[in-house]
């Protein structure tokens, strides 16, 4: 496995912390965790957003869910450059990060998820990021794919059923 960067709804799913989602997708996001840990490499922004985030939501100190000890492994490696790439991002007054692409079709992706995207796109090997279950992804996902950004969506029924709901018949 190559560089990944990993949307917190990953670390959620895997840790059981979305309702809705199938015991498939649970699985092959806790799956997909192990693996960034044990042969991967996971791409973070250097100002340790992505961190927090993934802090704000789980309990890496005392959790033994597969999203807690995702998060802890994070902690511990992310200035270990075998296992962590730190990519540098620069705020942006508009876009959020200098990174960012300066799409019009992207105009109104999620600000907290911008920082997903401006790693990915920064980093010199543009990783794909690993979503789970949020389908608003699915609308940006071909104008991220312009700027050479990929989406891997893990779980593409759940996402798929969730989008349907959204949108109805």
């Amino acid at each position: 496995m190559s560089v990944v960067v990993v949307d917190t709804n990953v670390v959620l799913v895997a840790n059981g912390q979305h309702p809705d989602v199938s015991p498939g997708c649970v699985a092959t996001c806790a799956l997909k965790l192990q693996a960034v840990m044990t042969e991967g490499k996971l791409a973070l922004d250097d100002g340790f957003q992505i961190l927090l985030e993934y802090q704000n939501k789980t309990t890496p100190k005392t959790g033994n869910r597969p999203g807690d000890a995702f998060v802890k492994w994070a902690l511990q490696n992310n200035a270990n450059t075998t296992r962590v790439d730190c990519v540098a991002l620069d705020d942006h007054a508009v876009r959020g990060f200098v990174n960012f692409p300066g799409d019009p079709d992207l105009a109104n992706f999620d600000p907290p998820d911008r920082m997903f995207v401006a790693v990915a796109h920064a980093h010199p090997e543009k990783p794909p990021i690993l979503q789970a279950a949020d389908s608003k992804w699915l609308k940006w996902a071909d104008a991220l794919n312009r700027h050479g950004v990929t989406v891997d969506f893990l779980c593409p029924d759940d996402i798929e059923r969730f989008n349907a709901n959204k949108t109805g018949p």
